[in-house]
């Protein structure tokens, strides 16, 4: 686990960001990664902690149980290509883990008890790039194949995981994808500037050649009947996202520019990718925008505004503003709240908290042009419930050109595919399955399984990587009567 003494002989040094005044201008990755004499110090500094919460999911960890400790190890001691196999051996994609995942194993590393943790997500992506780099990744094609045809549908990290485990065993498998190109919202709804799509591309070739047998373009409940494919094949994965956004009913929600955060981010990354032109964009240049909702999808609007050139960016956020530090003795390992600033808000957005948006503002064409809007605070009852009041007299009026609805979503779409199905839906309105036992990600349905956003509800990449892991060892056992994929 590193040196035994080196936590107290290296200092943290991690990753480092293009200039803002240099990376605004464009939508490239502006990540400056450490040398390979950097990264040896920084595996180094992983210490023998005893019980290494960092890869322990279910207290606060890595949620694909990323064998963290022993790959911070082999980087510490050059064993780069072990490092690679020790870190494939739990995550499909750690080229994309290493990038948008917020790292909860870090908040979980013994050594951010002092805020010191070790650079975890940094000696990941190192990993994972000098593989791909040295040509260490291979194809992983399976000696023979079990003449079992599996239909995948939801090609964002559950969908891609599951498929790469089941065509690595010898299945047949299909993975459909609605959009124009494989990767979910890894592909269109993280923008280039913290994702290159050339990850998923690299991947993909590498998964065809081990079998995968990609459809986009192909709508499952509109172009094939999803019925259809329980004739056709062996046994179906549901992989989609939890797409349907939380709306915002008030007065002027049918402006012209207020538009759904994931809408405002896909325009976006279509035009980058090539994929349509830049008149298709809903650009921000010279407006003022408004961005309602304080999580990573509401940085992500900020940043692509920002690059677009935008007069102004508001982030407003309904909860209170967290903790500068969270009281360790109290939540760690788990994920603490307390403040943070991404790339995106470090380039510029106001950040306002404790404020609800009352009204959409019009002008007499129907463009948004301001929002009405009302500090609030929070309190707490006897039994410990907060409630949220208004504050009398704090309305206040935000110039808008832009507002994006970054609040998260609801559920899956129910419409098409899982009405047509008439798969049984959880009380929170996702497909229902279990996780543990006997039948861990089966559906109500015979040979349909489900994983990821679409079983649990908006969540990490890292829950969906896992679960699509899990759901692959599901359906091989299903098929087979055993499986020798990892669970």
């Amino acid at each position: 686990m590193g040196k035994a003494t080196g936590f107290k002989e290296y200092k943290r040094h991690d990753r480092g960001y293009a200039p803002v005044n240099e990376r605004i201008v464009h939508f490239k990755e502006f990540v400056q990664p450490l040398s390979e004499d950097e990264l040896k110090i920084q595996g180094a500094r992983c210490m023998d902690c005893g019980i290494p919460f960092c890869h322990d999911g279910p207290n606060g960890g890595c949620p694909v149980n990323n064998l963290i400790p022993d790959w911070n190890d082999q980087v510490y001691r050059g064993e780069w290509r072990e490092a690679l196999e020790t870190l494939h051996s739990t995550n499909n994609f750690p080229e994309v883990t290493g990038k948008i995942c917020p790292a909860p194993c870090q908040e979980s590393c013994t050594l951010n008890i002092n805020d010191n943790s070790v650079t975890i997500k940094t000696l990941e992506n190192a990993i994972i790039d000098k593989g791909f780099d040295e040509g260490w990744v291979k194809p992983e094609v399976a000696e023979q194949k079990t003449g079992k045809k599996i239909a995948i549908v939801g090609s964002g990290p559950a969908g891609m995981a599951a498929a790469q485990q089941l065509a690595r065993v010898g299945h047949e498998v299909v993975l459909f994808e609605k959009e124009e190109r494989i990767g979910g919202l890894m592909r269109f709804g993280i923008p280039d500037f913290k994702l290159d799509k050339k990850m998923l591309d690299r991947r993909m070739l590498q998964m065809s050649l081990e079998g995968v047998d990609f459809r986009p373009n192909t709508f499952i409940g509109v172009d094939i009947p999803a019925k259809q494919l329980l004739d056709e094949y062996d046994a179906v994965a549901l992989t989609g996202g939890s797409e349907l956004p939380r709306d915002l009913s008030i007065k002027g929600r049918e402006l012209n520019g207020v538009y759904y955060a994931m809408d405002f981010l896909k325009a976006n990354t279509k035009w980058v990718q090539g994929i349509h032109a830049e008149d298709q964009v809903i650009s921000a240049k010279g407006k003022h925008v408004v961005v309602i909702g304080g999580g990573d999808t509401g940085s992500d609007c900020i940043g692509t505004s920002t690059r677009h050139g935008a007069a102004s960016v508001t982030q407003l956020e309904i909860m209170p503003r967290p903790p500068e530090k969270e009281d360790k003795g109290l939540v760690w390992p788990d994920w603490p709240n307390k403040m943070r600033t991404s790339t995106s808000q470090e380039e510029g957005a106001e950040r306002l908290f404790s404020v609800a948006t009352k009204e959409f503002i019009g002008d007499e064409t129907g463009n948004l042009k301001a929002i009405q809007c009302i500090k609030v605070e929070w309190t707490q009852d006897a039994a410990g419930n907060w409630k949220m009041n208004e504050v009398e007299g704090s309305e206040f009026e935000l110039k808008a050109d832009i507002a994006t609805l970054a609040m998260g979503f609801v559920h899956p779409v129910h419409e098409g595919m899982l009405k047509e199905l008439e798969v049984e839906l959880d009380p929170r309105g996702n497909v229902k399955g279990e996780t543990e036992g006997g039948q861990a990600y089966y559906t109500s349905l015979d040979k349909v399984f489900s994983a990821g956003d679409m079983r649990r509800g908006q969540s990490l990449v890292v829950w969906a990587i896992r679960e699509g892991r899990q759901c692959a060892h599901a359906i091989d056992h299903y098929l087979m009567g055993s499986t020798s994929l990892p669970r």
